[in-house]
């Protein structure tokens, strides 16, 4: 069977709209697709930066790239805390940050210490995460980012490369559903004041 290929515009985690497309078939469900963004991954981290406007930040990774530069000089006083890829250092491991950075990391260590990397940071040290990876080097599928619960925010080119921006935020994990109220209950005017 063909699949007929729909764009549709998508707002990404971050804000960005970009063009999506999603496959549809009988025999192949429906696959969501985040299509190249016309921004460049620093325009893109540079807009994370200032959305989230971290006061404390873990770079794991990339040793500095423009956007956290820039970012620096306006907030002298955020405090980033960088480390090489693979494992958190002990120090380090103890300590939460309001966003934690991934860049170029994930290229550099075996796919179990990533998941477990990512994993021990998402539970313990931060509450967003932003992570920057070529999944043709680094071997991930982007169904492994989403094992994690991070979403495909963006996707950038550069001749045959191609990153993709995954993020996680606690607060926009899971939406309160629409039903979880006293409307939909048996009995509405005892709505949060009895538990059985």
């Amino acid at each position: 069977m063909f699949a007929t290929v729909r764009h549709v515009l998508v707002q990404t985690a971050l804000g960005h709209v970009v063009q999506a497309g999603y496959r549809g078939g009988s025999d192949r469900g429906i696959s969501m697709t985040v299509a190249i963004s016309s921004r460049t991954p620093q325009q893109a981290l540079a807009a994370v930066l200032d959305r989230y406007a971290p006061r404390k930040l873990l770079l794991i990774g990339a040793s500095s790239f423009p956007a956290l530069e820039a970012f620096r000089q306006a907030h002298p006083d955020t405090e980033v805390v960088q480390v090489a890829p693979g494992p958190l250092p002990v120090d380090v491991a103890g300590q939460r940050f309001d966003l934690a950075l991934a860049l170029d990391c994930l290229e550099h260590v075996p796919k179990r210490d990533g998941l477990n990397l990512l994993g021990g940071i998402r539970n313990l040290n931060a509450s967003r995460i932003v992570v920057l990876a070529d999944l043709a080097a680094c071997g991930w599928q982007e169904t492994d980012f989403f094992s994690l619960a991070l979403q495909a925010s963006e996707r950038f080119q550069r001749e045959e490369q191609v990153l993709t921006l995954f993020t996680y935020d606690l607060l926009e994990y899971k939406q309160v559903p629409d039903w979880l109220n006293s409307r939909f209950w048996a009995n509405p005017e005892n709505f949060g004041k009895y538990w059985w």
